[in-house]
């Protein structure tokens, strides 16, 4: 009798112990990243879907009601810090702190939101997990207040900067790119859908998301740094010494981020403005690079001069540039009512 039991008992475990293994080892199976990346591919959230035409506005391309200097068209999201809202904003903002974008966006009805910080680039890493959350009517508001009016420019004006500095070299080439393994990510959901909602709830909870020209400059082999220029301007205005270049057409997309380093100690991307850079570090902490970070004021911290003499092109992204949209002068409001007029 007891060798009977003994038998039956083996019986019920084996099945019970292999049909578990097999559970453990189709949950661990998962692969997030292909799920999401496809999930993101297929419904237009790809790098390039982002960062469109329309993407980010400097002050003197929208409708500004010059009556009132309300902005009517869009749902004006700001998300500096209460003081500094209730210190002058512009007529009809909302202020809105980071965390709650997306709950607040809904809000915004049928209207496009315009998101403010005080330099864009704060607002860009908004407009890029609002874009991905389907908010794609987003935009950010080009150099933030300090394009608004002159009361708002100690930012910009206090952080773009000619270092000359011995790490920014207009010689060599690109570092040569190799090929990474994917991120792996651990949400613990199994659709694209909710996988994405788990990464943009997770790229919202990032606190520090960006890096000081300082740092990078100082030691730049302690970072996997990715310029994000087209070639002709690497070549004319330089780079930070041991930098990638890879842009849209290089890899910045779904189908190309073997390139990145998920493993490095921190992956910082540099722009012109430190806007673009926000925007591509928000989209790539979704797609699983939580050590992505944005250069703070990009090359304007950096070489500042340089870029106001260049290209047409480069102007455009130089703070106080001609044709970058940066002198306008807007009136603003403070919240207990005060007015403040254009100078």
């Amino acid at each position: 009798m007891k060798k009977q039991f003994s038998i039956l008992l083996i019986a019920v475990i084996i099945p019970l112990f292999v049909t578990t293994s097999c559970r453990e080892y189709e949950e661990a199976s998962v692969d997030e990243y292909t799920i999401l990346t496809k999930y993101m591919k297929d419904t237009g959230k790809d790098f390039a879907n982002i960062v469109d035409a329309t993407w980010v506005k400097p002050a003197n391309a929208i409708n500004v009601n010059v009556t009132d200097y309300s902005v009517p068209d869009y749902y004006v999201m700001d998300i500096r810090s209460k003081v500094d809202f209730d210190n002058g904003h512009i007529k009809g903002a909302v202020n809105v702190p980071f965390a709650n974008i997306l709950t607040d966006a809904s809000n915004a009805g049928t209207k496009p939101i315009l998101v403010v910080c005080y330099t864009g680039q704060t607002a860009a890493r908004a407009v890029g997990l609002l874009r991905l959350s389907g908010f794609t009517t987003s935009h950010v508001l080009k150099w933030g207040m300090a394009g608004w009016h002159s009361a708002f420019q100690s930012k910009w004006t206090s952080n773009a900067a000619q270092l000359n500095h011995a790490n920014w070299v207009t010689t060599g080439a690109p570092a040569a790119v190799s090929s990474f393994k994917s991120p792996v990510l651990n949400t613990g959901k199994t659709t694209g859908p909710e996988i994405l909602k788990a990464r943009i709830e997770a790229a919202l909870a990032i606190a520090v998301w960006n890096v000081s020209k300082t740092d990078v400059l100082a030691n730049p082999t302690n970072y996997f740094i990715n310029n994000k220029w087209g070639q002709a301007d690497w070549d004319a205005y330089g780079h930070i010494t041991s930098s990638y270049r890879i842009d849209v057409a290089d890899g910045l997309n779904i189908d190309g981020l073997n390139k990145f380093n998920p493993a490095a100690n921190v992956f910082v991307t540099y722009c012109y403005t430190g806007q673009t850079s926000a925007i591509s570090s928000a989209w790539l902490n979704v797609v699983g690079f939580d050590n992505a970070k944005s250069l703070s004021f990009g090359a304007n911290g950096i070489i500042w001069e340089t870029m106001k003499n260049g290209s047409v092109a480069i102007r455009k992204s130089t703070w106080q540039g001609d044709l970058s949209g940066w002198n306008n002068n807007f009136g603003y409001y403070k919240t207990d009512g005060t007015y403040v007029s254009p100078i």
